[in-house]
């Protein structure tokens, strides 16, 4: 075979030029899907942006003081614009819908609130500062949610929580008596023992209790939220007690200051009597007050005076403890994963819990530092996130039987 004849039939090499062609082409290709992606993230920051509704609070009022919006799930960002931290609620008359707590100056705090139609009050920093105004418009997006569950599946748990409700609120009346005799017969050490033990019931309840602001702010009042803090005389309940025996250690004025906590507690036991119990009340109030404590009270600690951070959080696990083993029967057969999910997070919850009282050698009055505080915060934001989904995972068929 001549040597002509050896070359053919062999696939000719492509050209440089289309080569060349092909890589540009690709290369485009890579910065249009760039520029997509880009254009795609600005696109979803805007959208986010759009959607959070700001509010700023200053030292002595809300701006703007006056907010309109639908109704369906609604995100704030509240700027803190004063010099002292505060909080901001949204009221419906004495209850509280939602609220963010301990937002320290200068900063940023977004809160995330399922809101119906209605008109309702918002805190603005002090206790003392007027209040603004929220007005919440009908919306399709409010109706849309699927229902998932009657109205009949709830009537078992919602019972069983009034008389769980109805039992520690009693027994917080109790102790709180025996608190106020211990400090009017003058024993400061038999006072700071019972001081303890009289926390117990009344933070088991508080994940429906912080719906009452007004008793709230009597019985378990935060200083900074007072216009002369601790020296304020609206500054009572607990903690104006807690001071006197921890810190001062004297037991000159508590008197008064006792039997009011035990009138208070009379009230609150009064009011969770006469409260109307709704499948909203559980489902909303337990993610609520988990995300309030891993954001709001863990990362600063609220009973460094007695130091009874770890019991008070141990019996605040035990309220929201209650509230999901009476949820998870409803929550099981529509979303099991869920329901694995809330188990796994309160699991890890109280293993961390149990933990840190053990390190600190299981006394009656026992608190965490900072670096354990960053762990408690951890595991109660990892719960408070499972317990966020219960809104979105059970709608409420209220015709349903």
């Amino acid at each position: 075979m001549s040597a002509p004849d050896a070359g053919k039939g062999k696939p000719s090499a492509p050209s440089s030029r289309l080569m060349y062609l092909g890589v540009a082409a690709a290369g485009g290709l890579v910065v249009l899907a760039g520029a997509a992606f880009y254009l795609a993230t600005l696109k979803t920051r805007h959208e986010k942006a759009e959607n959070l509704i700001a509010v700023a609070v200053t030292s002595k009022a809300c701006e703007p003081n006056a907010i309109s919006v639908s109704a369906g799930e609604r995100t704030f960002e509240i700027t803190n614009k004063s010099e002292r931290s505060v909080e901001w609620e949204i009221l419906e008359g004495v209850m509280v819908v939602a609220e963010r707590e301990n937002i320290a100056p200068n900063f940023k705090q977004t809160l995330k609130v399922r809101l119906s139609p209605g008109t309702y009050e918002v805190t603005c920093g002090l206790l003392s500062n007027p209040r603004g105004t929220l007005t919440v418009t009908p919306s399709l997006e409010a109706n849309a949610t699927p229902a998932r569950a009657t109205m009949r599946n709830f009537l078992g748990p919602l019972g069983e929580y009034k008389f769980y409700l109805d039992r520690q609120s009693g027994a917080a009346v109790r102790a709180a008596k025996d608190l106020a005799d211990a400090i009017k017969s003058g024993n400061l050490t038999k006072a700071q023992s019972l001081y303890v033990i009289a926390r117990q019931p009344y933070k088991r309840i508080e994940p429906v209790v912080y719906r009452f602001s007004d008793l709230q702010n009597k019985i378990d009042p935060v200083a900074d939220y007072f216009e002369k803090r601790e020296e304020d005389p609206a500054f009572i309940g607990y903690h104006r007690i807690e001071r006197g025996l921890f810190v001062t250690k004297s037991l000159d004025g508590l008197s008064p200051v006792a039997d009011g906590l035990v009138a208070d507690l009379t009230t609150l036991n009064e009011r969770l009597k006469a409260m109307k119990m709704t499948p909203e009340l559980l489902i909303d109030s337990v993610g609520n007050f988990a995300t309030q404590l891993s954001r709001d009270r863990l990362p600063s600690g609220a009973d460094w005076r007695a130091t009874t951070d770890l019991p008070d959080l141990e019996a605040n696990l035990d309220g929201i403890g209650k509230i999901v083993g009476l949820l998870k029967p409803i929550v099981k057969p529509v979303n099991p994963d869920l329901a694995l999910k809330i188990d796994g997070a309160f699991s890890a919850t109280q293993t961390e819990v149990a933990k840190q009282k053990s390190d600190a050698g299981g006394e009656a009055n026992a608190s965490s530092g900072s670096s354990q505080r960053k762990d408690l915060a951890q595991a109660f934001t990892n719960l408070a996130e499972a317990l966020g989904e219960l809104p979105s995972a059970i709608g409420i068929n209220a015709n349903g039987t």
